[in-house]
């Protein structure tokens, strides 16, 4: 681990992958992050497992988040994971299927925790709910959990620091990280990662997509 939060660039916009994802990723493969990925729609399958392959030929580590609530999309967004060969499966309410099916195939799953509803998405719940989701998980083993925290309908910055400092694993603060200010309330949570995605689309962060990148790497490791 680096001793700071990672960012994981995420190829999309309003919770669906860009459609021209292969081609923002090749002007930005030799920006600073390591960890890429993008979301299970709309791409064509074929399509996300030759990018998902690029990535990889560029030493990146490689994400899917899948956004859906169901055990049976989640198991078909493993299956999918599984078909591109992804090394983090990040989304869906757990299920011990999904988990069995990560397992057998050498991913890495981050499920969801709390209540959630839409896309983009929406979380509610108790911190306290939460945590005890994420014991139950951790106790059947999975790796780490996928909090939508910057989504939630309460105190989306005392939510973060909380549940990261509770819970004993890995914990990526995915969604609508989106200024500097919110890039501060991630350094005080200290989550393992975070991701960016619409927000580099948005030039919230002022530059071209690989300038933007390489701003919010440099600003996390200060």
């Amino acid at each position: 681990m680096s001793g700071h939060p990672e960012l994981i660039v995420m190829l999309t916009h309003n919770d669906q992958t860009v459609p021209n994802a292969r081609e923002v990723f090749e002007a930005c493969k030799d920006a600073k992050a390591r960890f890429w990925g993008f979301k299970e729609e709309p791409l064509p399958l074929d399509e996300m497992k030759r990018l998902y392959a690029r990535m990889r030929e560029c030493g990146k580590t490689t994400f899917l988040e899948v956004v859906c609530y169901t055990e049976e999309e989640g198991l078909a967004g493993a299956r999918m994971a599984a078909e591109c060969g992804v090394d983090v499966l990040m989304g869906t309410m757990y299920a011990d299927s999904i988990n069995d099916l990560c397992r057998e195939n050498g991913i890495k799953y981050m499920p969801f925790v709390g209540r959630i509803t839409g896309r983009p998405s929406v979380l509610e719940g108790s911190l306290d709910e939460m945590i005890a989701q994420a014991n139950e998980a951790l106790a059947k083993g999975v790796y780490g959990f996928d909090l939508l925290g910057y989504r939630y309908t309460g105190d989306a910055a005392a939510l973060n620091k909380a549940f990261v400092a509770a819970v004993d694993a890995p914990v990526c603060l995915a969604g609508s990280i989106n200024g500097y200010q919110r890039l501060d309330e991630v350094k005080d949570a200290a989550p393992w990662s975070f991701t960016i995605g619409g927000a580099f689309f948005e030039d919230r962060f002022d530059g071209s997509f690989a300038e933007q990148i390489d701003k919010v790497c440099d600003y996390m490791a200060r």
